[in-house]
């Protein structure tokens, strides 16, 4: 995986769901076999580990074997056949409607959170983009940030409404002084000056959203950016780029969460369709 440059993160949790397994298979891990991960499967299903967690895991586990066959010459079978994952479904993206964003940002006091929030509704920036920003990706005067190892180890240019920056300038004002190169800093105790975590950045989203009474995540901002870039007419290869998107494929699932030029077309035509209809039965 490091050969691959994957990054320290998937990387960890990697070895997180192989540790799980590992902890858990009575026998050599040479004499596993489909039979054991199905009851593996039931083990994790006990646990009420969702569909794709678990698909996860088995991701993991038939990678390692073929690692072990591949690469270190085993003489075994991967225990993983492919087939074994659990259907799951393709929920549509979960975004903020504008009068629950509105209510959430009035309820938003802390500086510092405010401009977090802001980058990732306004600028579509990812929570761990956000705690791995650095001062000297934001470019200020031409009101951008160059986004660097997002999602799959790209970079990309993302762009900064007024409102984002105008909150961006106010922490950065009252910003602990520290040698850091981060943005985001811990602000009080012992860590003060120290970066802020994906964790902590999380916890701050659900301390506000309990406050707003909204159900609502650092990926929901995300979501709605890319849905009000929508209806407000963005093209949506335009949308794919400031997410990051490989493919404009994913992007495309935000057009049947709430796209209002399909709304619009829809009730123009009925009416049509109504009034075309109508004429037709008073005529006979």
């Amino acid at each position: 995986m490091k050969r691959k440059n994957y990054s320290t993160n998937t990387v960890k949790n990697y070895l997180s769901g192989l540790k799980q397994f590992l902890v858990w298979v009575d026998v050599p891990i040479e004499q596993a076999d489909y039979p054991k991960v199905l009851h593996y499967i039931d083990f994790l299903l006990d646990r009420r580990q969702k569909p794709d967690t678990i698909n996860c895991q088995l991701h993991r586990i038939r990678k390692f074997y073929d690692y072990l066959i591949y690469e270190q010459g085993m003489k075994m079978k991967n225990p993983v056949r492919s087939g074994s994952s659990l259907r799951t479904g393709r929920p549509l993206p979960k975004h903020l409607r504008d009068e629950q964003i509105a209510l959430f940002l009035a309820i938003v006091d802390d500086v510092r959170d405010k401009a977090m929030f802001m980058l990732m509704l306004r600028s579509g920036l990812r929570v761990a983009e956000v705690a791995n920003l650095k001062l000297d990706a934001i470019d200020f005067r031409r009101g951008k940030i160059l986004v660097q190892g997002g999602k799959g180890g790209k970079d990309r240019v993302v762009y900064v409404s007024k409102d984002a920056v105008k909150a961006l300038v106010a922490y950065l004002k009252i910003r602990p002084k520290s040698g850091s190169k981060y943005v985001f800093l811990v602000s009080k105790g012992p860590y003060r000056g120290q970066p802020l975590s994906i964790r902590s950045i999380q916890k701050r989203m659900k301390h506000h959203v309990r406050k707003a009474a909204l159900k609502a995540s650092c990926h929901q901002l995300r979501h709605s950016f890319a849905t009000q870039m929508l209806n407000a007419g963005a093209d949506l290869t335009t949308i794919q780029d400031l997410l990051g998107h490989t493919s404009v494929t994913t992007t495309q699932r935000y057009c049947k969460v709430s796209n209002l030029k399909v709304q619009s077309d829809y009730f123009k035509a009925m009416e049509k369709v109504i009034d075309r209809t109508s004429g037709n039965r008073c005529s006979d």
